[in-house]
């Protein structure tokens, strides 16, 4: 894609295991380390990151010649959501086909200015839009976000599945909500269970990227729009999500500044 060097794919195959929080700190370590760096919301039905980034509700990005969009800025980082097109208590009560339009546009009609990663926050499940993604536009590869609950694996499964099919590279595993701190006593327990991260990397052949803890503190920074690695970039979530940056950038063996020595959509 023109402005685009590499477009990584975040998904996780089911809702409600954290993706679009790991998107949105993903992004944010990345650009921490000299990256440029996007983040495109393709949840239609759901959008989530113009909150997580900050973007008051009601701003709107500038257009050209009213055919294309310049992505809103947000942390350092280029953003694009249907959330930044609409009023944020209006249903999108759409069938298949017209959310595939919106995506398509959302993704092709954003001016990108020049980045190292796109990341896009996917919705969940294994559907349209994952389809068009992986069909038409040259994915780099893509990071698999799930929590230890066997439940939770069996739809992870289902998204590792479908990017092989399409012949997407898995870049790793990332387990959130791996083990529950109490902050108060510091009694540790894995309530979603434990070990699901490192079994389904060693059965499809790929790492783990790093263990997020089911934390209070992450879940109000992204609230509030200023995610982990903005709010406290020196705490040890923030260098989870540092040392996963790292890896993914390793993955696409770039360093900042540099354009892509490898493609893995060819």
């Amino acid at each position: 894609m023109e402005g685009v060097k590499h477009m990584i794919a975040v998904a996780s195959g089911k809702g409600g295991v954290g993706k679009s929080t790991v998107t949105a700190n993903l992004a944010l370590a990345l650009s921490a380390q000299g990256y440029r760096v996007g983040v495109l919301d393709a949840d239609i039905y759901g959008p989530s990151q113009a909150q997580m980034l900050g973007v008051k509700e009601g701003e709107r990005p500038a257009t050209k010649d009213d055919q294309a969009f310049y992505p809103m800025m947000a942390h350092g980082i280029q953003a694009m959501s249907i959330a930044f097109l609409i009023d944020n208590k209006e249903p999108m009560v759409w069938r298949g086909p017209m959310v595939v339009g919106a995506f398509q546009q959302l993704l092709n009609q954003t001016l990108w200015d020049n980045l190292d990663f796109l990341l896009i926050d996917m919705p969940p499940g294994t559907g349209d839009i994952q389809l068009t993604l992986s069909q038409k536009v040259p994915v780099s590869g893509a990071v698999i976000v799930t929590t230890p609950q066997d439940i939770a694996l069996l739809d992870a499964r289902k998204g590792i599945e479908m990017f092989r099919k399409v012949n997407v590279p898995v870049l790793g595993v990332v387990e959130n909500m791996s083990l529950y701190h109490c902050e108060n006593c510091g009694h540790e327990a894995p309530i979603f269970g434990e070990g699901g991260g490192d079994s389904i990397a060693q059965e499809y052949d790929t790492q783990v990227l790093g263990r997020l803890p089911l934390s209070l503190s992450i879940r109000e920074f992204a609230d509030s729009g200023r995610p982990s690695v903005v709010a406290e970039p020196d705490s040890s979530v923030s260098r989870t999500f540092a040392e996963m940056a790292r890896q993914v950038a390793a993955s696409m063996d770039q360093a900042p500044g540099e354009g892509p020595s490898i493609s893995f959509s060819e």
